[in-house]
């Protein structure tokens, strides 16, 4: 299985140097600017009140994909900010032209790496919520160290939720869900809620992400946790 239909966080032609940040796109039509970050807004560290221009409450997500997670929150909780981080430019592009298209002005895309930016520009205690749905798994043993959900980001992670924020986790790999559990049992500031079964989709677009459509259709099993931060 591959992660090119949707979010490629952690792929090989779009990975960074080890010391900075890539440098996003500009995108290429001008009514994508308000929802497109540029990396020099970015600090470190990051102001999230420059960047939205309000106090509202920021959740993040890491690898949004084609943005469909960005999209939904973004419409359904106006009162909440959401930002967007996609290693590969090509989607991320496509996450602002969907979050464009209905002018969620509480709603930002960066193309970056999500392991450095959290580690570098991200506050302590800024976020109320981060989100991480179907990380690419590296399936090939010498290739799993690129993860992205491995102890690094857990520690920024961990640093960056405020006091009782939430950290959403899903996948449709149970090794990979294996390892996800076992570091975060070893974070004792996390407490590990029950995770309900998602309700039943009202319509096509209403799901997590592409990835989550096409396996639940498919009657594949998905695996989730819910974690809060005390």
């Amino acid at each position: 299985m591959t992660r090119d239909s949707e979010s490629s966080q952690g792929s090989v032609e779009d990975s960074p140097s080890p010391d900075s940040v890539p440098q996003a796109e500009q995108p290429s039509h001008p009514d994508l600017a308000p929802f497109w970050v540029d990396p020099a807004q970015c600090g470190p560290p990051i102001s999230w009140k420059e960047i939205f221009g309000n106090d509202h409450p920021v959740e993040l997500e890491i690898g949004s994909g084609k943005g469909l997670f960005l999209t939904n929150a973004g419409t359904a909780n106006p009162s909440h900010n959401y930002f967007g981080i996609e290693l590969a430019k090509k989607y991320a592009r496509k996450a602002a032209e969907r979050i464009a298209k209905r002018k969620l002005l509480n709603v930002r895309m960066l193309a970056a790496d999500a392991r450095l930016f959290m580690a570098r520009h991200v506050p302590d205690a800024s976020l109320r919520a981060v989100h991480v749905y179907f990380p690419d798994p590296w399936w090939k043993k010498r290739h799993k160290k690129r993860r992205v959900f491995a102890e690094p980001l857990v520690k920024d992670i961990e640093r960056a939720l405020e006091p009782g924020g939430d950290l959403w986790v899903v996948t449709d790999v149970e090794e990979y869900f294996g390892v996800i559990c076992e570091l975060m049992a070893s974070r004792p500031l996390f407490e590990d809620l029950e995770t309900a079964e998602p309700r039943s989709p009202e319509h096509d677009q209403d799901y997590l992400t592409n990835f989550e459509r096409k396996y639940r259709i498919e009657g594949r099993p998905i695996y989730r946790k819910h974690y809060r931060r005390s």
